[in-house]
């Protein structure tokens, strides 16, 4: 006889002793890391990093990279604050696939300058020779993109297109 019994994550802290019982793997200890850290993260089997703000547009940039023949290597929302943009690319670098990262921020609440400034922090403490391609749009995009401009770290798309064609070329 075999069994497998699945629990809803976000009831687990009501029940210590189930929790006890998770022997996670390596990936899914990756996953949980994230979401301790407040990330919602997915490990896939592609090559393509994918750093972005909002479920909605993750799985649109996905799409995006498949549609034009790409792969992405993982869902990665960061949600709405910049700040996590240096554990975020920690997390995304660590998986040896990755052969090139994609971030792609819609500024709302989230603005592009704090975004480019945390990219811009995140590469003096990681080093990495791995391409970075960045699509900002929205709330004081100007200003991310001109951040980056002035770090040749950073390659600079204006659309989803874009970004995923020369995420896909790198």
């Amino acid at each position: 006889i075999d069994a497998k019994i699945v629990f809803d994550d976000n009831a687990l802290y009501r029940h210590p002793e189930i929790h006890a019982l998770f022997d996670p793997t390596e990936e899914e200890r990756i996953e949980a890391d994230a979401k301790d850290k407040g990330f919602s993260y997915v490990h896939m089997d592609g090559n393509i990093g994918c750093m972005v703000n909002g479920a909605g547009l993750a799985m649109a940039t996905m799409d995006m990279i498949k549609i034009y023949g790409g792969n992405p290597a993982n869902f990665l929302d960061i949600g709405g604050n910049p700040i996590k943009v240096v554990e975020a690319m920690k997390l995304l670098l660590q998986d040896e696939k990755v052969k090139v990262v994609l971030i792609n921020i819609f500024g709302g609440i989230t603005r592009c300058d704090d975004v480019a400034i945390g990219l811009i922090q995140s590469f003096e403490q990681i080093k990495s020779e791995i391409p970075i391609i960045v699509r900002l749009t929205g709330t004081n995009e100007n200003i991310g993109r001109d951040l980056l401009r002035n770090h040749s770290r950073f390659q600079i798309a204006t659309t989803m297109q874009e970004a995923a064609l020369m995420a896909i070329k790198s």
